[in-house]
């Protein structure tokens, strides 16, 4: 009987032990489901100002308010992300990795590319163009671009493809970063700076080179850009629902005039999802 007595108490205790613990599993569930603990990898750019750069303030450019909309509607705050510089050659292993959730940094949307991963978007239609100064009134076309000295950063084909497609006398200058070209450009040591209008665009918004160049506008390729996303991910027709809100709302314009403004930058209108301008 006192062996009864004894079990019977010790499952009371024990009863209420789990009661105990089942309402903190609860409580812990709803503060998960708040957003207390959730984070979001978004894979961007560090150094392209107006696109993606990392500053003393935080986060700024382009892909940065697109990314952070995007997440928004996915349930995240601006300080649930985490950001993390993807350079153009790691993209993909990034994504395969399960390094980052989603990439916003400047990413064309190719076929080769999309063998690899998945794209929502397009979001951005942009076109490699060139930097000029704005006193400049002999370059009017890619053509004029002859026998003057065109710079790209070293390892990009974007000079390469206008010597070799529209201007075969263009003098070719490889410097190792934009902003050593936009130097270059400024003390005239070179002629004009070539790579996507959007990345120019962001450059010459900058305010220490505000007013001192201008876009040519002679959109010489077709750039979709597009959110990488690891291959099969359903986070595909999330970020393309979360794309369509932001152009119907009007923040997609209004992040493009905040970015790109200060630079005259005459875009395109907001891509429709899926359709790649070849």
């Amino acid at each position: 009987m006192k062996l009864r007595k004894v079990t019977a108490a010790s499952a009371v205790v024990l009863a209420l032990a789990v009661t105990a613990t089942a309402c903190g599993s609860d409580n812990k569930k709803d503060s998960d489901s708040s957003g207390g603990n959730k984070k979001i990898t978004i894979g961007i750019k560090f150094d392209q100002p107006g696109i993606g750069q990392k500053t003393p303030q935080g986060y700024a450019g382009f892909d940065v308010d697109v990314a952070t909309y995007v997440a928004g509607k996915l349930g995240y705050k601006p300080d649930q992300i985490q950001w993390r510089e993807t350079k153009s050659a790691d993209r993909e292993n990034a994504l395969s990795r399960g390094d980052v959730d989603f990439i916003a940094a400047s990413y064309s949307i190719t076929p080769e590319r999309q063998q690899k991963v998945d794209f929502a978007g397009p979001y951005l239609l942009a076109h490699q163009d060139v930097l000029i100064r704005t006193d400049d009134t002999a370059i009017k076309s890619p053509s004029d671009l002859n026998s003057k000295k065109l710079c790209s950063v070293t390892g990009s084909t974007s000079a390469q493809n206008v010597h070799d497609k529209l201007a075969p006398k263009a003098q070719l200058q490889e410097y190792p970063t934009y902003s050593a070209c936009l130097t270059g450009l400024q003390n005239k040591a070179i002629d004009a700076l070539t790579t996507d209008d959007s990345i120019l665009a962001g450059y010459a918004s900058q305010a220490a080179f505000k007013g001192k160049f201008k876009l040519g506008g002679f959109k010489m390729t077709n750039e979709n850009y597009g959110i990488g996303v690891k291959k099969g991910s359903d986070l595909k027709a999330k970020i393309n629902t979360a794309l369509e809100a932001m152009v119907s709302d009007g923040s997609w314009k209004t992040a493009v005039d905040k970015n790109f403004g200060p630079a005259h930058y005459k875009n395109e209108p907001a891509p429709k999802i899926g359709n790649i301008v070849s």
